[in-house]
């Protein structure tokens, strides 16, 4: 009886020391991740053990409990596998006591690092279909201005002079026809084939250009026997300056009402071309024209070419295109036309008045240098439509007048030159030596 009564006093104790050690347990649970607490609480569950008795039996059974708790607790900084690599050796046998086992010693998991990462998780998941549905509405949004941009484009009005911008009002005395700001290049293109205040304009000039472009082929193709190089190369120079004037005014003409920055780009280069097609036509003028004087020919080429730099450079200057500097365009170009008229006289002189006169090929220089004046006046001073304002809106403005006379002038000064080199190449020898240039 007294062994059994001593062995229910030990499991007894047993159960307390179980008892007291699932408390620890517990509380350990709820501690940090550190694990300095924890074996604080450790310690104190041995000391408590070792007070309830000194037998072997609860000894042994109290080492087994330790051993478990230990697996349990936290891992912190001051453990390693190395200080519990004794404890294997009970794997097996604790691993038959319970089912679920005891994992390798790991850090603990943070819930709070969890939900923080399924909270980003989640936000990732609905900012994506937020961007997703984003770019759904940015294509809807582009395809629906590109169907509405089309439309305008293909249905857009002229409009009246005082419903345009600033940067599209050049003269005032074309009330009515305008083309509205169409900021795309195909709906400008387009443009040419409806009736409004540029459409003389542009098809003028390309009309033009194309007849000048094909001339210029079939002259440069010529063989050899029937045209010369250096033939070539002089009607070349013309030939350049009359294609690159009409065909950056047929586009400027076309491209003026896209934007302001192409509007400034292509006025310039309309400028420029212009100044281009002066300098050309001098070129075969003066080589026909002192073709046995070397000296004054190259004098005045050489002039012509500064003069012609100088236009270009005043071309370029951003107030050049103002409506109100219209009379300097055309002052400017009339002078650099006219500075002709002292090469013509000391021509005339040097070959004969009349002689020349006979021969035709000075009055067709005549006609072409009348014909550039009379057009840039027109265009100066806004005639017809200046006294009859509204009344050629559409047809018979002065800008389309003087696109027509500079056609006229070119195609004059084409067979006037053409007159000079079939006359220098069959008939004429040069008698008079190559003279060096002295000043």
């Amino acid at each position: 009886m007294e062994s059994s009564s001593n062995l229910l006093e030990r499991k007894k104790s047993v159960s307390d020391l179980s008892a007291e050690v699932e408390e620890t347990s517990t509380a350990t649970t709820g501690l940090d991740s550190s694990g300095h607490s924890s074996a604080g609480a450790g310690t104190t569950a041995t000391t408590t053990a070792t007070q309830h008795g000194s037998d072997e039996t609860e000894e042994d059974i109290f080492e087994q409990v330790q051993m478990i708790l230990r697996k349990r607790r936290g891992w912190g900084p001051d453990d390693s596998l190395s200080n519990d690599l004794h404890l294997l050796e009970y794997d097996d046998e604790l691993g038959e006591e319970d089912d679920a086992g005891c994992p390798l010693p790991s850090t603990p998991e943070d819930t709070q690092l969890i939900e923080a990462e399924m909270t980003e998780v989640l936000k990732a998941g609905v900012l994506s279909d937020e961007i997703d549905l984003g770019a759904l509405a940015h294509n809807a949004a582009e395809q629906a201005e590109e169907f509405v941009r089309k439309v305008w484009e293909a249905s857009w009005k002229v409009c009246h002079y005082k419903n345009l911008p600033k940067w599209l009002q050049d003269n005032d005395f074309l009330h009515r026809g305008h083309r509205p700001p169409l900021p795309s290049f195909r709906a400008c293109f387009k443009s040419i084939f409806r009736i409004h205040t540029e459409t003389g304009n542009i098809w003028t000039h390309l009309l033009g250009f194309i007849a000048f472009l094909g001339v210029a082929v079939y002259f440069i193709t010529r063989p050899s026997v029937e045209i010369q190089t250096q033939e070539k190369i002089v009607f070349g120079a013309f030939f350049i300056g009359a294609i690159v004037c009409l065909g950056f005014s047929f586009t400027f003409h076309t491209l003026s009402c896209h934007s302001v920055e192409m509007g400034r780009l292509f006025s310039k280069l309309d400028y420029c071309g212009i100044a281009l097609l002066i300098m050309g036509s001098f070129v075969p003028w003066l080589y026909y024209g002192f073709y046995c004087h070397y000296q004054p020919k190259v004098i005045y080429l050489s002039v012509v070419c500064v003069l012609g730099v100088l236009s270009i450079i005043v071309s370029l200057w951003d107030k050049f295109s103002e409506p109100a500097l219209r009379p300097l365009r055309a002052g400017v170009f009339m002078s650099f036309g006219l500075s002709g008229v002292i090469p013509a006289i000391h021509y005339s002189i040097m070959e004969g008045w009349f002689s020349q006169m006979s021969r035709a090929s000075l009055g067709w220089l005549i006609l072409m240098g009348l014909l550039y004046i009379i057009g840039a006046l027109l265009y100066a001073l806004r005639v017809p439509e200046r006294w009859f304002p509204g009344k050629f809106d559409i047809w018979g403005q002065s800008h389309q007048i003087f696109h027509i006379l500079v056609i006229a002038a070119a195609f004059v000064h084409y067979h006037g030159i053409s007159e000079m080199a079939m006359y220098r190449v069959m008939y004429s020898e040069c008698t008079v030596p190559i003279e060096p240039i002295t000043f």
